[in-house]
C-alpha cells in the first residue's frame, strides 16, 4: 500500500494504566468466510510508537463481512515485565458500508480492556 493511500481500517492501541500508548503489540486481521465457517488471516503488524499500525488492508479488499482483531495482549504485557488477565484479546466487527473508514481504539489494561468503532482518524 502506498504512503498516500489510507487504509480504510485504522487502530490504535492505548495503554491505559501507565498513560502511554501500546506500543510494539503484535495484531492480526481475520475475515470471517461465511460459506466455510472459517476466518481467514488478511493481515499481520506491530504497533508503532504511537500505537499504530497503518495499512492493515487495502480499500478494494475491505467488502462488506465480518472481521476479527486478534491482540497479543500478554507478549505485550510480559514485554512491560508485568503479567496479565488476557492472553490475547479479539475484536469481531461486521462491515456494512466498506466506503466508510472505520477506526477501532484498544484500551487496555493488564486486568481489563475496551474499546468502541469510530468513524475519525484520530
Amino acid at each position: 500500500m502506498s504512503a498516500v493511500e489510507a487504509s480504510p481500517l485504522t487502530i490504535q492501541v492505548l495503554n491505559s494504566s501507565d498513560g502511554v500508548p501500546g506500543a510494539k503489540m503484535a495484531l492480526s486481521l481475520h475475515r470471517l468466510d461465511s460459506k466455510l465457517v472459517i476466518w481467514t488471516m488478511l493481515s499481520v503488524g506491530t504497533t508503532d510508537e504511537d500505537g499504530r499500525c497503518p495499512g492493515l488492508i487495502r480499500r478494494e479488499a475491505f467488502t462488506p463481512g465480518m472481521y476479527k482483531l486478534r491482540f497479543e495482549t500478554a507478549s505485550y504485557w510480559e514485554s512491560r515485565s508485568q503479567t496479565s488477565f488476557y492472553p490475547y484479546v479479539e475484536v469481531v466487527f461486521s462491515i456494512s458500508d466498506p466506503e466508510q473508514s472505520c477506526h477501532l481504539p484498544l484500551l487496555v489494561t493488564p486486568f481489563s480492556y475496551s474499546t468502541h468503532r469510530s468513524s475519525l482518524w484520530l
